[in-house]
């Protein structure tokens, strides 16, 4: 089996939501200040170079595809000012007395060229990262360890969702220089199975649960986080809260694109109504737990193939 191949390009809607803004990557080098280690006063890997330096790493490997501009999304503002404006209103800062960055990233560089259609949904090629400064030690040396978060998969073009599994995400990247943030991605890319993944969500449109058995799995995701530690070993864990869970029992009757039919629901629908209510997720977040949408559909998916004891719908 082979990826097909298109070079239309369309415009989706965002990949993520919740308390985030869209900036573009020009912005980002021109406006924004960059935070440094305060041991030595050295710069960090700066979130241009991180954004920049994987779109490098994308080019190079899809040689010949093209790649689409960098969809970035920032959260948690930190703003400043230069000392000559110390003692200013807010209102009367004048631009260039105001600094700013932000201290969270996630953006995703979609490969266009390669895609393939699931149920009649498109999808495309997309890498992309996330970072969280607060995970990171700034009260040190350059050279400290810095965490970024790497993944390659897919989006569903009607809705932007993405589909990432296990094997395209690393959750906790070390490094200390952009090389080495290079090498990582690049190894990440070499490693990623796209016709693998391709074929599993494939295979969860054979699959279909019924109303109650949706209900049962909803009702339980409430009452997962609550479960004694002693039995929750033994139980898949939902990575999913409250409200996206309500979120997604709301779409299971409203959403136009993967609502069910006739009272049962595929476990691809299934699945990108999980992942549609990721997209509520901060930043730091979103990534693992779209992971653990995949990990949870295709647990479910295997006790139903092989008889086997679910806790959600036991």
């Amino acid at each position: 089996m082979e990826l097909a191949v298109n070079e239309e390009i369309i415009n989706a809607p965002q990949f993520i939501e919740a308390n985030t803004q869209a900036i573009d990557l020009v912005e980002i080098k021109e406006q924004h200040i960059i935070p440094v280690f305060t041991k030595d006063n050295k710069e960090i890997i700066s979130h241009y170079d991180f954004v920049s330096g994987t779109a490098e790493v994308v080019q190079n490997f899809y040689i010949g595809s093209g790649i689409n501009p960098p969809q970035i999304r920032m959260s948690h503002p930190i703003k400043g000012r230069v000392p000559s404006a110390r003692n200013k209103a807010a209102k009367n800062l004048l631009d260039n007395e105001k600094t700013l960055y932000f201290e969270r990233l996630a953006f995703i560089i979609e490969v266009p060229s390669i895609y393939e259609t699931i149920d009649g949904k498109a999808m495309t090629l997309v890498v992309g990262g996330v970072r969280a400064l607060n995970e990171t030690n700034l009260y040190g040396y350059k050279g400290n360890p810095e965490k970024f978060k790497l993944f390659v998969g897919f989006r569903v073009k009607v809705c932007c969702n993405l589909s990432i599994w296990t094997d395209g995400y690393t959750d906790e990247v070390k490094v200390s220089s952009m090389e080495g943030l290079q090498a990582k991605l690049l190894h990440l890319i070499e490693n990623f199975n796209a016709v693998q993944q391709v074929k599993l969500m494939q295979n969860l449109c054979n699959t279909f649960i019924t109303e109650r058995q949706f209900a049962l799995i909803l009702g339980r995701g409430k009452l997962y986080p609550f479960v004694p530690k002693r039995f929750r070993n033994d139980v898949v864990p939902i990575t999913l809260g409250d409200s996206q869970l309500t979120t997604i029992a709301k779409a299971y009757y409203k959403d136009v694109h993967f609502a069910p039919s006739n009272q049962t629901i595929s476990l691809w629908n299934m699945y990108n109504l999980f992942t549609g209510a990721v997209k509520s997720s901060y930043i730091d977040t979103f990534a693992s737990r779209n992971v653990g949408c995949s990990s949870f559909i295709t647990a479910l998916q295997h006790s139903l193939e092989h008889s086997s004891s679910f806790w959600y719908l036991d």
